[in-house]
């Protein structure tokens, strides 16, 4: 932590937090191949975020490549914001894969391709029947999360899917908390009008 302030007594009270990442972002910036960490914390999220977003495992490696690519590259770029705790760095990354993920979604428009849908590829348990209504259950909720306009679709999924707080969300989709905050409930409203009728 790092205290503003001319006087002993101001810096007591006047606390600005830093990057948690700071130290590995730091690092990196010296020796591109001190990224390893930053990549290994990151990668997992950043690729589960591309495949919920593409239901497709390879374009999904390959989003997160590309992510993790133009991340590297730009890295001397990164500018901390220092903003309550956690991670800008984390936020900043998001903030790449959500546009990496749009441009792939603008070429699958242009060229469209089939898709298994990886998500319905579950092991039934051993009560069939149980099965096929909880996969018809899945696929309903599923295809009411898809139908979403796609600004509520990614909010909700980075609330719920990738566990990120509404603040974080709205310094990946450039929006205000309250807005996000606005979208996630419209979108649970939606889904939840969609599974009712």
């Amino acid at each position: 932590m790092f205290w503003k302030g001319s006087g002993r007594a101001e810096a007591a009270t006047v606390v600005v937090p830093f990057d948690v990442d700071r130290t590995a972002v730091e690092a990196a910036r010296l020796d591109p191949a001190a990224f390893e960490p930053l990549y290994r914390r990151y990668v997992a999220h950043i690729y589960s975020l591309a495949f919920y977003e593409t239901r497709d495992p390879h374009v999904a490696e390959d989003i997160t490549e590309q992510v993790f690519l133009r991340a590297l590259h730009a890295l001397p770029r990164f500018r901390e914001q220092a903003e309550g705790e956690g991670s800008s760095f984390k936020v900043w990354l998001y903030t790449i894969a959500r546009h990496v993920v749009a441009n792939e979604r603008r070429t699958r428009r242009r060229r469209p391709v089939e898709v298994i849908d990886a998500a319905l590829e579950v092991r039934a348990p051993d009560d069939p029947a149980t099965t096929v209504v909880a996969r018809l259950e899945a696929e309903r909720a599923w295809q009411a999360v898809m139908a979403l306009p796609d600004e509520r679709r990614q909010a909700l999924s980075l609330r719920i899917v990738h566990e990120l707080s509404a603040r974080e969300i709205g310094q990946v989709m450039g929006k205000s908390e309250g807005a996000v905050r606005v979208l996630i409930h419209r979108a649970l409203e939606s889904v939840r009008r969609q599974l009712d009728s």
